[in-house]
């Protein structure tokens, strides 16, 4: 068992396809380590155990009738809890849908069911995506299973700590602010979010609707590519989804960085960054730089207006994306109420967290009349300059190189007594989102105490293939680098 465990989710498909494992003995094997360790991690919300095994035997069938021959036929799979999921619980990991399950499926799921992944179960995350610690949890915090005392970040925590902990292959998650990138950071694994509207976002239950993206995090980058590939794609159920020609994204898993043209905003590098996390980020950059990468630094300007801009978009658009709770429809309805405007109220007051309630009122807030102008608009023009300033930086440079956050993974219950301070971690992510860009996570190294550190590296739009092409490169002269508890 602890062999299958020990594969990448390309290497598992492999020995699957040339008949050494089956798709039932890895869903099996999945299934016993989320059993002997998820206790101590909280990485699911609902496993789908009789679901998981009875699909392993379908998918085991048409790999033996030759139908399924892809790089990820066979591999068991978790899925963020904010992706639906036809006929198994989709939370957001919130009281406010503690029942809901959906009539469909989301296309990025449906599109990896129909290369063969076995859906294990949905993972813990922040309430609706909001935080960066999955402490806003409606079903208790994720634990990082490097130090069970600190966060596994978020809002993708529960999927990263899954892979981290070997309790899936590779995980979905949503980046909206970093929470892609940011949680493989802290828990070691590589985490990639692609050009808005590379992957659909149709079933991915909104939070910010101009930020949001889909995402793979795995072991490492050559499974990150294999994901991508089956999950990218034009989806017209989806108007902000993008017709593209160049998903090949495994073609790009080339070892060779000669030439390619690496640009370090001194801006990454100023007051509040850790000195550990600074030193593994850079030693990361000489290794690119030894392999024939070309280094430099230069100034990205607007770094410090992204987040406040970020918060006053993601926030007003939040408010407007959760105004469909209302207790009427589907979802947690208060038990006791007067009347509709007290059912609404109450519904709504019970059923969301803090953390929620407080993006709700100061998206409401921007968008109110008066402050309209004030606030919303001029974070959208700020938005356009921040768009503008990578443009710029990106007719000298291909790839821009610098940490995923100032810190390693902060101890559990720091941040949430902060949120002002949790929201200055986002620094280094949510740029990327404002301006639509790709960027990868990949581990670079420990810090003192043994957490992880990620290096963060940012393409142009629909250049992937450049990012996928450094890290692997990265990743091939760094070597292996370990899951959590496997020393």
């Amino acid at each position: 068992m602890s062999d299958i465990l020990d594969m990448t989710a390309v290497e598992l498909s492999a020995a699957i396809r040339a008949g050494k494992t089956t798709a039932v003995e890895a869903v099996e094997a999945a299934l016993a380590r989320i059993e002997e360790r998820d206790q101590e991690f909280n990485c699911y919300v609902t496993v789908s155990r009789d679901k998981a095994l009875a699909q392993a035997k379908q998918v085991q069938a048409a790999i033996e009738a030759g139908e399924l021959t892809g790089p990820l036929a066979g591999v068991p799979v978790a899925i963020k809890d904010n992706m639906c999921t036809e006929g198994l619980l989709t939370t957001c990991s919130s009281r406010i849908l503690g029942n809901f399950v959906p009539a469909y499926t989301a296309e990025a799921v449906l599109r990896l069911e129909k290369a063969g992944a076995v859906i294990l179960g949905k993972t813990n995350m922040d309430e609706f995506a909001m935080g960066s610690t999955t402490e806003t949890s409606a079903y208790g915090e994720t634990k990082n299973p490097w130090n069970p005392a600190h966060v596994p970040g978020g809002s993708s925590g529960g999927s990263a700590a899954a892979v981290a902990a070997g309790e899936c292959f590779y995980a979905l998650g949503s980046d909206t602010g970093g929470s892609i990138r940011q949680p493989a950071s802290f828990c070691g694994v590589v985490g990639m979010k692609p050009t808005y509207g590379t992957v659909s976002r149709y079933g991915l239950i909104a939070y910010g609707s101009s930020l949001d993206q889909i995402g793979p995090l795995a072991r490492n980058v050559t499974d990150c590519a294999a994901i991508l590939e089956a999950i990218a794609g034009h989806d017209h159920k989806d108007s902000t989804s993008v017709a593209r020609e160049d998903t090949d994204f495994t073609a790009a898993l080339v070892e060779d960085v000669k030439g390619i043209r690496i640009g370090i905003p001194n801006d990454y590098f100023g007051e509040g960054l850790n000195e550990e996390v600074r030193g593994a980020v850079l030693q990361a950059a000489g290794v690119l730089e030894e392999r024939g990468a070309i280094v430099e630094r230069f100034d990205l300007s607007l770094v410090d207006y992204a987040i406040p801009a970020y918060y006053t978009i993601a926030a007003a658009e939040a408010s407007s994306n959760l105004e469909r709770f209302d207790g009427i429809k589907y979802g947690y309805r208060t038990p006791e109420y007067h009347g509709l405007h007290n059912m609404y109220k109450k519904s709504r007051s019970e059923g969301f967290g803090e953390e929620v309630k407080r993006r709700i009122m100061l998206g409401s807030f921007v968008l109110s009349s008066g402050y309209y102008d004030a606030y919303y608009l001029k974070a959208l023009k700020v938005k356009a300059l921040i768009k503008k300033a990578f443009d710029e930086a990106f007719a000298r440079y291909d790839v821009i190189l610098g940490p995923v956050a100032p810190t390693t993974a902060p101890k559990l219950g720091e941040s949430l007594a902060d949120p002002i301070q949790m929201y200055l971690g986002d620094i280094y992510t949510i740029a990327v989102n404002l301006a639509g860009l790709p960027g990868i996570s990949i581990p670079c190294g420990r810090d003192a105490e043994g957490l992880p550190i990620g290096l963060q590296l940012i393409g142009d739009s629909f250049r992937e293939k450049k990012l996928i092409q450094t890290a692997y490169t990265y990743e091939k002269a760094r070597g292996a680098f370990p899951l959590a508890l496997a020393e």
